[in-house]
């Protein structure tokens, strides 16, 4: 029988105030006197212990009611010694006759919780004591969840034999049988992948303009050689998705050809048509660059690659300052390889209040390394020189070096900052005309500190304007810097390719409005003043100019030289939103491009709608180095035996799990 809800609790609950009880004194008493008949010839003992029984049942009752005791569902009485009776007869009659509403009310909640609880079966009682089956609907979602913390956190598939998850598993679901290593892997694996692959496909199937990136890894401990492609994508909101399609073995010669062939094979497993392909990033490779013209689609290189290309070239132009980095690099090799001479040095560091830091070891491969190990040397030049009082090092370090060391870190300050912006998650191609404008502007400026590595300078200029001749002339950068509400045209350094872009995304939005039936009705809304996107929150938050970096202050300089005022607009609907877009204030480099677009997009349709498409183009190939990143901690010295499919789908589920697991992640979240 269900348990009834609490009288005690409800009339506390419904605040019955203290001038009812006299009534209820009354009606206690009533009812006892009427019933006390009945109760003495069913539960009475010797004598007149039954009608003692009544009027204890009664104080009790109303005794229960004043202190607050949750009184219980009437209980049946001892068969033998019968004198009590439990129940909550008269009070319920005492709210059905003075207090109708909330008896109604509590007639009502104690449906609710009676309709909540149900006695189970004996077959019910039965089943709760077995283990579930192996293919029953509770096993195979724990089962899910198992795998799905294997991937996303990076374990691997043999934890489910370690006894200690074992026995937690055991203890939070004892019904649950684990499965084994190979079940997971030659199962619940595939069965997993197969259903974030139709969750992918669903997500992209109605998508107008996708770009991708692409790129090839090689494993050191497997002969194992992937290809990798990464969708990227703008939501019905403007938000930015991304997802990994493939990291597909790639066998054989690494061709144009065969790339082109891979990769074609890919966008039809998808159902990808090429029509829908905006723009793919690669490497700067030869074999990347052949396999993109042999399947005509728009392409361009990674410019994260091709600004450290910049950096090379810099440091490789003065022998003092190359030679000063070659010795540091030296330095820090000693102490890499020598725990002795860390401890040593970590010893020094303590004495003089500094907290314990490893140096940093560049790598050729790795961007920003060479600025990151300048760095590390610098702040604990104190401790190094300490350090080569007492013992040796394979070399040391003169003070015009180390004026160099520290003058070349400033020189190398920006070109990070450059890297670091463009890599970002959110970056777009819009990022790179504002970004190496910015640059160049740096570059330009002489200062006192530039002694001793003018030539340095100089050379990093020439090298920026050579290899970033023609990025204002490149559609796909020039449109998607004119769409960012945060740059519009005001950064281009020459005013033809400002106009040329301006140009280009005119004829793109007549062609648009041509070939989509439902923009006519759209571009005939009137423009009106332009809401702004967390303006005052961003302005709030943006920090002050005296603790940002010169790089990100001269973003704003250059934005507030170019503002324009209002002109003439032409009479082409198309046109007046253009006009309308670019004599507005550009918003603050803080503030979100989506969400302007997703506030805007009905009031400039033509804009947004090639917004959509520009703005969903990464501007370097990042996502397929943090893809092979990932695929790396899998394909380790103690998993060097895993299959390339296996690896493949592992790092696919790593990356996808995320996207279709967000609202549970994101409850998880809030209750952190």
């Amino acid at each position: 029988m269900a348990k009834q809800l609490s009288l005690t609790h409800f009339l506390k609950k419904t605040h019955l105030e203290v001038e009812d009880e006299k009534s209820l004194d009354q009606d206690l008493s009533n009812e006892e006197e009427s019933h006390s008949q009945d109760r003495r010839e069913t539960f009475a003992g010797p004598g007149n212990e039954g009608e003692t029984a009544t009027a204890t049942t009664s104080r009790e009752c109303h005794a229960s009611l004043h202190a607050n005791v949750d009184m219980q569902a009437p209980q049946p009485p001892p068969l033998l010694e019968g004198t009590l009776s439990y129940n909550t007869t008269n009070l319920i009659k005492h709210l059905q006759r003075l207090h109708a509403k909330e008896h109604a009310e509590f007639i009502e909640l104690n449906k609710q919780k009676g309709s909540d609880m149900k006695q189970l079966t004996l077959m019910e009682m039965k089943e709760r004591g077995e283990h579930f089956p192996p293919n029953s609907v509770q096993a195979k979602k724990i089962t899910e969840r198992i795998l799905n913390f294997i991937v996303m956190d990076g374990q691997p598939l043999s934890v489910v034999g370690d006894k200690g998850f074992r026995l937690l598993i055991s203890h939070l679901q004892p019904r649950y049988d684990m499965v084994s290593r190979k079940y997971l892997s030659e199962t619940a694996l595939p069965e997993l992948h197969l259903k974030v692959c139709k969750d992918i496909t669903e997500r992209i199937k109605d998508v107008k303009a996708l770009s991708f990136t692409t790129d090839i890894w090689s494993s050191d401990v497997s002969p194992v050689s992937l290809l990798s492609l990464t969708a990227h994508w703008l939501d019905e909101s403007y938000v930015p998705q991304s997802a990994m399609l493939n990291a597909t073995n790639f066998r054989g010669s690494h061709t144009g050809d065969a790339i082109a062939a891979t990769l074609t094979e890919m966008f039809t497993k998808w159902q990808i048509p090429l029509h829908k392909v905006h723009v793919i990033l690669r490497d700067n490779a030869s074999n990347m660059r052949k396999a993109m013209d042999s399947m005509r689609v728009r392409n361009l290189g990674c410019v994260a690659h091709t600004m450290q290309l910049v950096v090379n070239e810099g440091l490789l132009s003065q022998r003092a300052v190359s030679d000063a980095v070659a010795s540091g690099r030296q330095i820090v090799g000693h102490f890499k390889h020598s725990p002795l001479a860390y401890s040593r040095l970590q010893d020094i560091q303590l004495e003089m209040n500094m907290p314990p830091k490893r140096l940093q070891q560049d790598v050729k491969t790795r961007w920003n390394s060479t600025y990151y190990m300048i760095e590390s040397l610098v702040e604990q030049k104190r401790a190094l020189s300490a350090y080569t009082a007492d013992h040796e090092l394979p070399t040391t370090l003169t003070t015009s070096q180390w004026g160099l060391l520290e003058k070349t870190m400033t020189c190398l300050k920006p070109f990070e900052e450059f890297t670091r912006k463009v890599s970002s998650a959110t970056a777009s191609t819009a990022d790179v005309i504002p970004s190496v404008t910015v640059l160049k502007r740096l570059l330009s400026m002489e200062t006192e500190a530039d002694s001793g590595v003018k030539t340095m300078k100089k050379t990093l200029l020439e090298a920026v304007n050579k290899r970033f001749s023609t990025v204002e002339n490149e559609p796909l950068y020039a449109l998607s810097t004119l769409l960012d509400p945060r740059y519009k045209d005001r950064f281009f350094t020459s005013a033809d390719s400002a106009k040329r872009g301006k140009d280009a995304l005119a004829k793109e939005l007549e062609e648009d409005v041509r070939t989509t039936t439902t923009d006519g009705a759209q571009a005939s809304e009137p423009v009106g003043k332009a809401p702004r996107v967390e303006t005052a929150a961003a302005a709030a938050a943006a920090p002050s100019s005296s603790s940002s970096s010169n790089f990100m202050n001269e973003f704003d300089k250059i934005r507030m030289e170019h503002e324009e005022g209002p002109g003439t607009a032409s009479t082409s609907s198309t046109a007046v939103q253009l006009h309308s877009y670019f004599t507005e204030e550009t918003i603050p480099s803080t503030d979100d491009p989506y969400k302007y677009w997703a506030v805007n997009h009905q009031r400039l349709p033509g804009p947004a709608a090639a917004a959509f498409r520009y703005l969903c183009a990464p501007c370097t190939s990042v996502e397929s180095e943090r893809l092979f990143s990932t695929v790396s901690t899998i394909l380790d010295e103690k998993r060097n035996r895993l299959t390339a499919e296996r690896a493949e789908m592992i790092a696919f589920l790593s990356k996808n799990l995320p996207l279709m697991l967000k609202p549970e992640l994101k409850k998880l979240e809030k209750s952190a």
